[in-house]
């Protein structure tokens, strides 16, 4: 996500939500230094985006949209994927999100890619006094990398 795409993703933000992010929401974030802003290109369109967090153990999506005239065309799902394959067995092994209660639609979306709501943040908006369900996936390691030793230093010395 650059500079250029922001009138692209803020009529997908205006598009989706309610109460939506404005301008100087995406900037705040994005200055930080652990932010990253992904956006999903169509012939040359941007029909979605994702703004996450890098943490020690963990990646945390803040805001994830899909232009409703490309919803279920896989959008959704390559970005995903795109999270997914940062994901480790060693490091950041899980993505955490909260999705208001009203949103079923985010909720059986992320679901159906092996979320699982965890836990109930009461009154977590500032905007309303709605709830949000705050959602988790767990990085499944296969069979080889459990087998492998734990850290860097024991695998450069084997």
């Amino acid at each position: 996500m650059i500079r250029r795409d922001m009138p692209s993703v803020l009529g997908i933000e205006k598009a989706c939500f309610e109460f939506a992010w404005n301008e100087d929401d995406f900037i705040r974030c994005l200055r930080q230094r652990n932010c990253i802003g992904m956006v999903a290109e169509k012939d040359d369109e941007i029909v979605g985006f994702m703004i996450y967090e890098l943490h020690k153990n963990r990646l945390h999506i803040l805001n994830f949209a899909v232009h409703p005239d490309h919803r279920r065309d896989g959008v959704g799902n390559s970005m995903c994927s795109k999270l997914f394959g940062k994901l480790s067995h060693e490091r950041r092994n899980r993505i955490m999100l909260e999705v208001r209660e009203t949103n079923l639609d985010a909720q059986l979306f992320f679901k159906s890619l092996g979320f699982r709501a965890i836990s109930v943040l009461r009154d977590f908006y500032d905007d309303t006094v709605e709830d949000a369900y705050l959602m988790q996936y767990r990085y499944q390691p296969n069979a080889s990398e459990i087998a492998q030793p734990g850290n860097r230093i024991s695998r450069m010395a084997g």
